[in-house]
């Protein structure tokens, strides 16, 4: 169990971002398929791969996270020693829990007001609740990611380590 737990801590993200990207173009392939060769498109095929993609969007926000890989402003790290560096991102991973948290909150009502007023997908007819819940599943994923980044980063800082940071997007 114990490694389970760590392979998904691990990739869990990856497998969830190939497995949502796959759906999409998988589904966008074949409907696009279907309009022009076929002269017909399903109802459901545009309408799955639209929710599917806003999941995908937001495990991919908790994968940058994990990975330290979000776009930023990072010439200040230059200016400071490194250890006022670390305190810096953890100040930023701190403050980003406080709006994780209220994001998760206002999204939960969200999709608490989509379970009460019975809301339904315009083609499938399902509970619009189920896609409502892809924002507080994201940031779920973000709020672990994040915690997990203080507790390294402290455990960093204490030891006196320089902490960990993602590799630049251009050099």
């Amino acid at each position: 169990m114990r490694d389970l737990i760590r392979k998904l801590d691990e990739n869990g993200e990856r497998w969830l971002l190939l497995i949502f990207y796959a759906y999409v173009v998988i589904v966008v392939f074949v409907e696009v398929l279907r309009r022009f060769l076929l002269e017909y498109s399903s109802f459901w095929g545009e309408e799955t791969a639209r929710y599917m993609f806003i999941y995908l969007v937001w495990v991919g926000a908790a994968a940058a996270v994990k990975d330290r890989a979000h776009l930023r402003i990072d010439v200040i790290f230059n200016l400071v020693p490194e250890r006022v560096g670390a305190w810096i991102y953890l100040l930023g991973d701190v403050l980003t829990v406080l709006f994780a948290c209220l994001v998760l909150w206002l999204s939960l009502e969200s999709v608490a007001t989509s379970i009460r007023f019975e809301s339904q997908t315009h083609g499938l007819r399902i509970s619009q609740a189920w896609f409502t819940a892809a924002v507080p599943f994201g940031f779920t994923l973000i709020l672990i990611r994040l915690l997990q980044s203080i507790r390294r980063d402290l455990a960093d800082i204490r030891a006196g380590r320089g902490i960990r940071t993602s590799g630049k997007l251009f050099d």
